[in-house]
């Protein structure tokens, strides 16, 4: 069963494909489906091929510089981009700050830093978990005292994606420590060449250098780089947090993953038969494509909702609970239909340019990748959070 799309919709993706196909360098789609870890430089020449293109903001409207398109197009080019092994864009400036400085931004802020997202100018990291204000990010310690026309910032940050090649940070502050937890709170624009920014990584179960502690020893921040009136910082957070819990879902590329796990089954053999034929294997592929499906329309209807510039609802919290749920399922999949040759580890390999044949090179990918997929259901808010949102925002509990 498939979504039916209309001619102009079917048009709209004939345009995608044929603009990957000739757009899309070769050498970053092969290591997008290898699964090697991709560089700033991959991310970075394929952004500004969707920018030259117009296409690289496709949640933004045509005021701002987007194309404006509709829900339907943006999951059709966003599954079509997937299914072309195309990097996912860097998140944080396009589809997180950018939506807040849009609803709560003055004009200057919208005119000097859209722009720059657009072009690719900044690349934009996020500044909202602490070592004890993760799933309770309410409950976060950085502080920023007013002096004058700065803030002085202090505080640690922690599990920032991406951090090392940033030069932008959005950040949540206490600027009122004796307010209600969610009314003290300011969101501030951050230069990363400020003085007293200290970025160390992280290494992953992975081997990848993917997220950064990020420590402020007296940063200066102009008061004019805070978004929004001092306080409205947890307005923006909440807004932004349903924008990311929205694409978290990562439909296309689930889709795609199970499109792989049937290729793989389909040739795998199991006594004599595909895997695919065995009963309680094949039950939880068509149990994982019937969920898939629902998510999709779910999905729609979400983003539709919120397609003249407003914040999708609590229905995001839905998205990113079974959408992380539904990839790390066919990640495990993956790795229980290439059984003894999913162990293999090889560190070297993901972040090189060769090495292994593509049969070895794809076993490789589904063990880091099965290792990576245990965090969808943490970051962007846990899991469990997002449960008590549902229950007591959506059922009333």
């Amino acid at each position: 069963m498939n979504l039916t799309f209309s001619p102009e919709e079917q048009a709209f993706r004939a345009e995608v494909r044929r603009f990957l196909a000739d757009a899309l360098p070769s050498d970053i789609s092969e290591r997008v489906r290898l699964g090697r870890h991709l560089r700033a430089d991959d991310h970075l020449r394929w952004q500004n091929i969707l920018s030259e293109q117009g296409w690289l903001a496709s949640n933004w409207p045509k005021a701002h510089g987007g194309p404006g398109w509709g829900p339907v197009q943006r999951h059709i080019f966003d599954e079509e981009c997937a299914a072309a092994h195309a990097p996912t864009v860097v998140p944080f400036g396009v589809n997180m700050v950018a939506p807040v400085i849009m609803k709560f931004g003055s004009i200057e802020q919208q005119q000097h830093y859209l722009p720059r997202i657009l072009s690719n100018q900044d690349w934009w990291c996020q500044g909202y978990s602490e070592p004890g204000a993760g799933s309770d990010l309410a409950g976060l310690n950085t502080r920023a005292v007013r002096d004058g026309d700065h803030y002085i910032v202090n505080g640690q940050k922690t599990w920032t994606t991406l951090g090392q090649h940033a030069n932008m940070l959005f950040c949540l502050v206490r600027t009122d420590p004796n307010a209600k937890k969610q009314a003290g709170i300011s969101f501030l624009l951050i230069d990363m060449q400020t003085p007293g920014i200290t970025v160390r990584p992280i290494i992953t179960l992975d081997g990848a250098h993917e997220v950064n502690e990020i420590f402020l020893d007296n940063v200066c921040v102009p008061v004019e780089n805070r978004v929004g009136e001092e306080g409205q910082g947890w307005t923006c957070a909440k807004f932004l947090l349903t924008h990311e819990r929205t694409g978290i879902a990562g439909l296309g590329h689930a889709k795609q993953a199970l499109r792989h796990v049937k290729s793989l089954a389909s040739r795998i053999q199991h006594r004599g038969k595909p895997l695919l034929e065995l009963p309680s294997f094949r039950q939880r592929v068509v149990k994982a494509e019937l969920e898939l499906m629902a998510l999709e329309v779910t999905n729609l209807r979400v983003i539709a909702a919120a397609r003249d510039g407003g914040v999708p609802g609590a229905e995001s919290s839905l998205l990113k609970v079974r959408g992380s749920e539904l990839r790390q399922e066919l990640s495990e999949l993956t790795r229980r239909a290439l059984g003894p040759a999913a162990l293999p580890f090889f560190p070297d390999f993901l972040h090189g340019d060769g090495g292994l044949d593509d049969e070895r090179a794809q076993s490789a990918a589904a063990s880091a990748q099965y290792f990576n997929r245990r965090k969808l259901s943490i970051y962007g808010g846990a899991n469990e959070i997002q449960k008590s949102i549902v229950a007591k925002t959506i059922l009333g509990m």
